[in-house]
């Protein structure tokens, strides 16, 4: 029987080609075993990510670079990318946000909470741009994302739109401070800044504010002669009137009824105070034509200026109030300074 031996080249063949199959093997092998693993890692994270998709604000994560890896449904309306094409873009490039009350663009809010490792909270009056140009109130926060071992793995931001939580506390604060009539600062927002005038004299002793209190003349006859809806009319009218005689760093307010009362900052002496009685008196004389009828009303008003660090806000008002009252019982359209009262009756 005669033997046929392989040629070594013919064995070195056989050896490559076992070891081909076998990388293959394996290699296949591998890819069954990671395909398992990422169906397994996929069924593991589907109640996750259907809890997240569930949630009524926005939740976008960005890797360590400030990269999207994730965005949740609510991201993609409020923003108006989808997640598919904003996965892998910077997150400056699809959540653009402005601080609105310095008119600064917000730097990629991931890159800036991995920086400081700290939950970084939006500022109050903060934009977003949506794709289509939009802008958008939002608030909220970034928060990091740590391991084990403390080291920051991703970023997680939440957002929401505020539009209507900030309609609704816009509402509450006009409510609280202005009169619901002629959107006048109401008597506890002018006491607040009379406040602020006081404790501003303190600190300074050269500081001089004075304050007008007015009752409109006769106003109580047009009510009944016109009817109430014409009152709230004139009302209006004379509060625009009497803004219009002001500076911009003044406050006019309405108390109640036909009372208004003025503050004037940052005066020299109550000269000043004086001039703006008598613009305020020449400004109400001129007759107002309302719903076809010509009415002329006047005020009777009270002066009076602060006179030192010791002054009270409470006190300041009462002494303008009564200078008002003791202008009211000389006759219509005049004015009276508390101080000189002070003095008249001292010497009587």
């Amino acid at each position: 029987m005669k033997l046929h031996q392989k040629k070594p080249s013919d064995s070195r063949k056989d050896v490559v080609k076992s070891l081909a199959e076998t990388e293959l093997h394996i290699t296949a092998e591998m890819a069954i075993d990671q395909h398992k693993i990422n169906k397994q890692m996929q069924e593991e994270q589907q109640p996750m990510v259907a809890i997240i998709n569930s949630m009524q604000h926005a939740v976008i994560v960005t890797d360590t670079h400030g990269c999207i890896q994730f965005m949740n449904l609510m991201a993609e309306a409020l923003t108006g990318w989808y997640s598919k094409e904003a996965c892998g873009k910077s997150l400056a490039e699809v959540v653009q946000l402005i601080d609105k009350d310095i008119e600064e663009t917000i730097e990629n809010l991931a890159t800036l909470t991995i920086v400081t490792g700290a939950i970084l909270h939006l500022p109050d009056n903060c934009v977003l741009v949506a794709k289509n140009g939009r802008e958008i109130l939002v608030g909220d926060y970034a928060v990091p994302v740590r391991d084990s071992n403390n080291n920051i793995t991703s970023v997680v931001i939440v957002l929401q739109e505020v539009t209507q939580r900030k309609l609704i506390e816009s509402q509450l604060l006009q409510n609280a401070f202005y009169d619901g009539l002629t959107a006048l600062p109401n008597r506890a927002l002018f006491l607040d800044r009379l406040k602020q005038a006081v404790e501003r004299s303190k600190r300074r002793i050269d500081y001089r504010f004075g304050i007008l209190f007015l009752d409109l003349d006769g106003f109580q006859e047009i009510n009944d002669r016109f009817g109430h809806a014409m009152g709230d009319d004139l009302l209006v009218a004379i509060a625009r009137r009497l803004e219009s005689c002001l500076r911009s760093g003044d406050t006019v307010g309405r108390f109640s009824g036909d009372e208004f009362a003025v503050l004037l900052e940052d005066i020299k002496d109550i000269n000043d105070a004086i001039n703006v009685a008598k613009r305020i008196q020449d400004t109400l004389g001129l007759p107002l034509t309302l719903n076809g009828n010509l009415i002329s009303t006047t005020a009777s008003i009270g002066i009076t200026i602060n006179q030192g660090g010791g002054d009270q806000p409470e006190k300041l008002l009462q002494n303008a109030d009564a200078a008002m009252y003791h202008a009211k019982q000389q006759g219509k359209a005049r004015y009276a300074v508390f101080d000189v009262i002070v003095k008249h009756d001292s010497q009587e």
